[in-house]
C-alpha cells in the first residue's frame, strides 16, 4: 500500500507538473501518460491517474470537456493493455490514444459546447478547427513516449548491470 501510495504521489507530481508548467495548448505528457503508466505499472494505477487529472482540474477549473477528457484517459489506459508487446506496439498505442482523445474530446466539444452548430457541418467545423491542438497532441504524445521509452530501457539495463555485479 505504501509503494501504491508512493508511485500515485509521483503519477500526480509528473501530471501536474506537466499541466501547469506553461505550454503550447495540448502539449502535455497527459496522453503519453494515459498510455504508459497502465502498460509499465499496470492498470491498478490508472485510478491514480484518474484521481491526478480531477486533482489538477480542480486547479485549473472544470469545464464541460472535462469528463470527456477523463473518459478518454479511461479507454487509453485500458487500450493500452493491446499495446504492450514491444516498442513498436506501444508507440504506435500511444499514438492511438492521442487519436482517441482527439476523436472523443472534440465529440464532447460539439455535444456539450454551444460553439458549434448541432448539424454535420457544426460536427465536421469543430474537428476541422481542433486539428492544430491535435497537431500539438501528436508531437507531445512522439515526444513524452520517447522519453518514457528511454527510461524504461534505462530502467531494464540499469537491472540487468545491478542483477550481474550482485552476483
Amino acid at each position: 500500500m505504501q509503494k501504491y501510495l508512493k508511485i500515485s504521489i509521483l503519477i500526480f507530481c509528473i501530471l501536474a507538473l506537466s499541466r501547469f508548467v506553461p505550454h503550447p495548448p495540448n502539449f502535455t505528457s497527459l496522453l503519453a501518460l494515459s498510455f504508459y503508466i497502465p502498460v509499465l505499472l499496470g492498470l491498478r494505477y490508472l485510478p491514480a491517474l484518474l484521481v491526478s487529472f480531477a486533482i489538477t482540474d480542480l486547479i485549473i477549473g472544470y469545464h464541460t470537456g472535462t469528463h470527456w477528457t477523463w473518459g478518454s484517459v479511461l479507454i487509453i489506459g485500458l487500450a493500452s493493455q493491446y499495446f504492450s508487446k514491444n516498442v513498436n506496439t506501444r508507440i504506435l498505442g500511444s499514438l492511438s490514444g492521442a487519436c482517441i482523445f482527439f476523436i472523443i474530446t472534440n465529440f464532447g466539444v460539439w455535444l456539450t459546447g454551444n460553439i458549434y452548430d448541432y448539424s454535420f457541418n457544426g460536427f465536421i467545423k469543430c474537428y476541422i478547427l481542433a486539428i492544430p491542438f491535435f497537431t500539438y497532441s501528436l508531437l507531445s504524445t512522439v515526444l513524452f513516449s520517447i522519453i518514457f521509452e528511454c527510461i524504461l530501457k534505462f530502467y531494464q539495463a540499469s537491472s540487468k548491470i545491478f542483477k550481474v555485479s550482485k552476483s
